[in-house]
């Protein structure tokens, strides 16, 4: 597969389903499936058994993976497509809108 236009703790804005239009910041890139984990979207409820971290159990709302194809990366509060380059012998994130460096 290609190299992955996402990473962790960019800001990205939801282009498609329940929470379009909604941003937040990558938790966590799975590759493998092609799902991030962004805070506050998609958010689920789950039951949770008592445990060590929980000692209450119950229901507990938090984050379910989203696809990466519905996720755009945000660049200067806007979304862009992300591109790569070489430059200066290494290989860089670029924003497409408006060609700057991203990392």
């Amino acid at each position: 597969m290609s190299t992955f236009k996402i990473k962790k703790g960019d800001t990205v804005k939801v282009i498609a389903g329940k929470d379009k239009d909604k941003e937040g910041k990558v938790i966590s890139v799975d590759r493998k499936n092609n799902k991030v984990l962004v805070e506050g979207i998609n958010m689920v409820t789950k039951h949770e058994k008592p445990s060590a971290a929980n000692q209450n159990g119950g229901i507990v709302r938090k984050e379910a993976p989203i696809d990466a194809s519905n996720v755009m990366y945000v660049h200067k509060g806007k979304a862009t497509r992300i591109g790569f380059k070489i430059e200066n012998g290494k290989k860089v994130r670029f924003a497409k809108s408006t060609g700057d460096v991203v990392d």
